[in-house]
């Protein structure tokens, strides 16, 4: 009997030991990270309790994660409030000063721009995963730590692959974080097993990110007989269907983004244009911009560089699956999961909607209300004046006069110059041909 006290004892004894160790592990480790990262020893006194009032699994996290900083702010006003704490000098002061910490770190990550290192990516970020020649999966992530633990890739909502058969597969990862950019990186999948009760598979870290802010259009080539209209002042927003006879030439490659086109003659750059073609019988209008010009003497022939700046939603949609249908099926695969997060971009948007307009969170005590509703109303005007510049983008095609544009500046920056009108064109000699077959194959 005295021997089974004393296993009981010893265990309990051991527990507790091993409870110590882990936590004073977990504090070691938490500082020396943070001393590492050029944190202060005071900023890590505050964000350790933080950590620990908010009973963190990762406490590490709030040295990058904005989500889980404020989750704990959000704990602790909670907190305060249904203990009648919130009116206490040493919570506001606490709660001042997190304020103040979250700004640096907000402040801190915008001047970096970007994640080296999939350790900074936070649990619940969407996934889009390409494994090679199965298609685009989408997953998330559980858990980030030595490994990051996510849920098995679904395709079309099904799970056609078990935990099991990702063991040892290299995949690539494409993903939108909230409020930054698009990256991509390439892992491989380590172990598979239980995390919470949900299937997940584990994939290795990268400190490889590749980041991109905006999505490149993906062109294909082809052979598309086509008509060139130079477009003047009066029909620089015009993009209805011409009857006349424009300019015969061949687009060679193309995507909704520009197209590369032959015509015959010597082109101009900075000269807007509107091409008008027929993919599998549909019509395709493109209103337009020469951004540059290859031009052959010896055959008087040009290829011009076409920046498409305003298609029609269903005519984009016809390029789109003209290059889509010409890619092999690698790139096929880029492509959707591209398209893919650009989809989450645009929920991402709308959650920040929502989370603006939510209301049922805990009233943040007076000192630091004022910082936050400043905050709000700078945030809704920046808002409202990047809508204004959407809507520009896409209901009015700038008019560019040609020539070459000095300062380098942007199409939508440049201003039309009344005093040398769009419709004097003399200077432009594309050259009309009667048979598409003459034009010359040697460029």
């Amino acid at each position: 009997m005295y021997i089974l006290v004393g296993i009981v004892v010893v265990i309990a004894v051991l527990c507790i030991l091993g409870g110590i160790y882990s936590v004073s592990r977990q504090k070691i480790d938490f500082y020396i990270t943070g001393l590492d990262s050029k944190f202060s020893y005071s900023d890590l006194n505050l964000l350790w309790k933080l950590s620990q009032m908010c009973e963190l699994e990762q406490p590490t996290a709030l040295f990058w994660s904005m989500p889980a900083l404020t989750k704990c702010m959000a704990h602790i006003t909670s907190q305060a409030a249904k203990t009648g704490a919130d009116n206490d000098p040493k919570m506001q002061a606490l709660i001042t000063k997190l304020f103040d910490y979250r700004t640096k770190l907000q402040n801190e990550t915008d001047e970096k721009k970007g994640l080296e290192s999939t350790l900074y990516l936070d649990k619940g970020q969407r996934l889009r995963i390409i494994l090679p020649g199965e298609g685009v999966f989408t997953s998330k992530i559980l858990n980030n730590g030595k490994e990051i633990i996510i849920s098995v890739p679904r395709k079309n909502n099904m799970i056609p692959i078990t935990a099991e058969q990702w063991v040892g597969k290299v995949l690539s990862v494409y993903l939108w974080r909230k409020g930054d950019a698009r990256y991509v990186f390439d892992t491989r999948v380590v172990n598979h097993g239980l995390f919470l009760g949900e299937s997940s598979i584990s994939i290795q870290h990268s400190n490889n990110l590749t980041r991109s802010q905006k999505r490149k259009a993906v062109r294909a080539k082809c052979n598309i007989p086509a008509s060139l209209y130079v477009v003047t002042a009066a029909t620089a927003n015009n993009s209805s269907v011409e009857t006349q006879e424009g300019y015969k030439c061949i687009i060679e490659d193309i995507s909704e983004s520009g197209a590369l086109v032959h015509i015959a003659g010597k082109g101009q750059p900075n000269i807007q244009i509107k091409l008008q073609f027929n993919i599998k019988n549909k019509l395709v209008i493109m209103l337009g911009i020469i951004r540059t010009v290859e031009y052959n003497s010896e055959i008087n022939e040009s290829l011009l560089h076409f920046e498409c700046l305003k298609i029609e939603p269903a005519m984009k949609n016809e390029v789109l699956g003209f290059v889509y249908n010409m890619l092999p099926s690698e790139e096929k695969e880029v492509m959707e999961a591209i398209k893919m997060t650009d989809e989450d971009k645009g929920d991402d948007k709308e959650s920040e909607i929502d989370e603006d307009t939510i209301s049922d969170a805990p009233e943040v005590p007076n000192s630091v209300s004022d910082e936050k509703k400043a905050d709000s109303t700078k945030a809704a005007e920046v808002k409202k004046e990047n809508k204004s510049s959407a809507d520009l983008d896409a209901e009015e095609l700038p008019v560019v006069i040609k020539g070459s544009n000095q300062s380098g500046a942007d199409l939508d920056s440049v201003a039309p110059d009344t005093s040398n009108p769009v419709e004097d064109m003399h200077n432009v000699t594309f050259n009309q041909r009667t048979n598409l077959d003459d034009f010359n194959d040697n460029k």
